[in-house]
C-alpha cells in the first residue's frame, strides 16, 4: 500500500467524459461572480470595518483580492493541464499523491458544504425579515432559528437548499441560464448602491482610515490582516471554477478567461462598496446583519431598502448554485476514485449530472441550515480554502518538473516567484485566522485522516490498481 501514489491525468480525463462540456468563459464569470458577491459583500464590510479595520477594510478587500487572484492563476494552469472534476482535491492527487489528494477534498468538502449552509440561513434572515414580514406573514420562532437559537429548524435556509437542488439535477444548462440572469441583476443592484451613496458620503468618516485601535503585530497591518483572513470568504468561488473544468469547453483558455475575469469585477465591487459604505456610516456603528440598507436608513432613504434586499437575496442565492454544484463535483470526484462509496461517482445519462452526489450533498447542506446558526458555520470555513490554496500554488512547482503533463494552454506567469508568493500568503492568513477556527480545522482534518485510513484506503481504486 502506497498512501502516496500519484493518479494519472488520462484516468481522471476517461472518467469525466460522462459530463457534459457546455460552459464557456462567461459562464464560468457568471459563476465565479454568483460565489464572490454573495454575503460577503452584503454583511462583511461592515462588520470587518467595525471589527477590525474602520476604513481600511477596503485595503483588506484588495490584499485578499490580489492573494486570490494569484492562487486563482494557479488553479487556471492546473485546469489547463488537468481539465477534470475535482478541482484541488483531483490536482493534489496527480501532483502530492492521494492521501495529500484526500486532505485537501475533506477541507474543501467543509468549505463547500458549510459554504452553502451558511448562505442558506443568510438568505434565510433577509428573506424573513424583509419579505414575509412586509406580507404580514411571520412564521413561528419554532421554524425560523435553529435548536442552539430556541427553535426547533429554519425551515426556510431548508427550503432554499431544496430549491436549488432541483434546478441542479435539471443540469448545468439550465443552472448556467439562472445564474447569468441574476448575476446580472444582483450587479446592477450594488452598482446602484455605490452611485447613490456616493453623493452622501462624509470626508470626516474616513478619518482615521486606520483606527489606532487596530493597530497590531505584524508591523502595525494585524487588524487589516485579520480581516483579509476572514474576508476570503468572500473570495471562496474560485475552488468552485476549477472544479467545473470537465464541463468546461476548451479549459485551457476559459478557465482562466473566468478566474481573472471573476477577481477584476469582484475587487471593482469590493473596494468601491466599502468605501462608500464607510464613507456614509461611522465604522464604529457598522457592527450589524444588514450594514448596505442601514447605511440607507442613515441618510433616510428608506424606500431603497427593499432594492437592497433583493439584491441581497438574489446575491446570496447565486453564491449558493456555485458553490453546491462545486460541492457535488468534489463528493462525485471521491466516489470516482472509491475513498467514497462508488455510488457517488455515478452520472445520469438523462442530464449528465451525479445525481447521487448531488443528493447527498443537500441532505448534508439542508441539515445544517436547518440546524446550525450562521456564526457556527462561518468561522470554518476560510481554513479550508486557505489549505486548498497554499497546496494548489506551490503544486504548481512541482507540475511543471511532470514531464508526462503537457500544458499547451495557460500558465503561471514569474515562475517561480508567482507561486511561491502566494503560497507563502496563503499560510500567512491561515495563522492569521482565529485560534477557535484553527483548532476546528484541526480537529476535522484528524476526522478526515481517520475516515482515509479506516476506508478510502481500502476500496481506492488507486490503491486496488481499478
Amino acid at each position: 500500500m502506497d498512501i502516496f501514489k500519484k493518479e494519472s491525468v488520462s484516468t481522471y480525463i476517461k472518467a469525466d467524459q460522462r459530463l457534459s462540456k457546455s460552459l464557456n468563459a462567461r459562464d464560468l464569470v457568471g459563476l465565479g461572480i454568483g460565489a464572490v458577491i454573495g454575503t460577503g459583500i452584503f454583511i462583511l464590510p461592515g462588520h470587518e470595518a467595525a471589527s477590525h479595520a474602520g476604513p481600511a477594510v477596503a485595503i483588506a478587500f484588495l490584499l485578499a483580492a490580489i492573494v486570490s487572484g494569484m492562487v486563482g492563476m494557479a488553479y487556471a494552469e492546473f485546469s489547463s493541464a488537468m481539465p477534470i472534476a475535482g478541482s484541488a482535491y483531483s490536482f493534489g492527487s496527480v501532483v502530492y499523491g492521494e492521501l495529500i489528494g484526500w486532505i485537501l477534498g475533506w477541507a474543501l468538502i467543509l468549505e463547500y458544504f458549510l459554504a452553502v449552509s451558511a448562505e442558506a440561513t443568510g438568505f434565510a434572515a433577509y428573506f424573513n425579515n424583509n419579505i414575509l414580514s412586509a406580507l404580514g406573514i411571520n412564521l413561528p420562532k419554532a421554524l425560523q432559528s435553529s435548536p442552539m437559537e430556541g427553535g426547533v429548524i429554519n425551515i426556510t435556509a431548508v427550503a432554499i437548499v431544496l430549491i436549488i437542488t432541483a434546478i441542479i439535477l435539471q443540469g448545468t444548462n439550465l443552472s448556467k441560464r439562472v445564474e447569468n440572469w441574476a448575476v446580472v441583476t444582483k450587479v446592477a443592484i450594488i452598482i446602484i448602491f455605490i452611485l447613490v451613496g456616493v453623493f452622501y458620503v462624509k470626508a470626516d468618516n474616513y478619518v482615521p482610515f486606520y483606527p489606532k485601535e487596530f493597530h497590531s503585530i505584524p508591523f502595525g497591518m494585524g487588524g487589516i490582516s485579520t480581516a483579509a483572513a476572514t474576508v476570503f470568504f468572500a473570495f471562496i468561488g474560485f475552488d468552485a471554477l476549477a472544479a467545473n473544468s470537465a464541463e468546461t469547453i476548451n479549459p485551457g483558455k476559459n478557465v482562466v478567461r473566468g478566474i481573472i475575469g471573476t477577481v477584476i469585477i469582484a475587487v471593482v465591487l469590493y473596494v468601491s462598496f466599502s468605501l462608500v459604505l464607510t464613507g456614509i456610516v461611522n465604522y464604529k456603528q457598522l457592527n450589524v446583519d444588514d450594514p448596505a440598507a442601514f447605511a440607507l436608513e442613515i441618510i433616510h432613504l428608506t424606500a431603497w431598502n427593499k432594492l437592497i434586499t433583493v439584491g441581497a437575496l438574489i446575491g446570496i442565492f447565486t453564491a449558493m448554485v456555485t458553490m453546491f454544484i462545486g460541492g457535488s463535483r468534489l463528493v462525485y470526484a471521491l466516489g470516482r476514485d472509491g475513498l467514497l462509496p462508488k455510488s457517488m461517482g455515478k452520472v445520469t445519462s438523462k442530464h449528465a449530472v451525479p445525481k447521487n452526489a448531488i443528493i447527498i450533498a443537500a441532505i448534508v447542506q439542508a441539515i445544517f441550515a436547518g440546524l446550525v446558526p450562521l456564526t457556527q458555520l462561518a468561522s470554518l470555513i476560510n481554513a479550508g480554502t486557505l489549505i486548498a490554496f497554499t497546496f494548489i500554488s506551490f503544486g504548481i512547482i512541482k507540475l511543471r518538473h511532470r514531464k508526462d503533463i503537457k500544458n499547451d494552454g495557460f500558465k503561471m506567469p514569474l515562475y517561480p516567484f508567482l507561486p511561491i508568493l502566494a503560497g507563502v500568503f496563503s499560510i500567512f492568513f491561515i495563522i492569521m485566522l482565529p485560534d477557535i477556527t484553527k483548532i476546528s480545522v484541526g480537529i476535522w482534518i484528524v476526522i478526515g485522516f481517520i475516515v482515509y485510513f479506516t476506508y478510502g484506503v481500502h476500496h481506492s481504486k488507486l490503491q486496488n490498481n481499478k
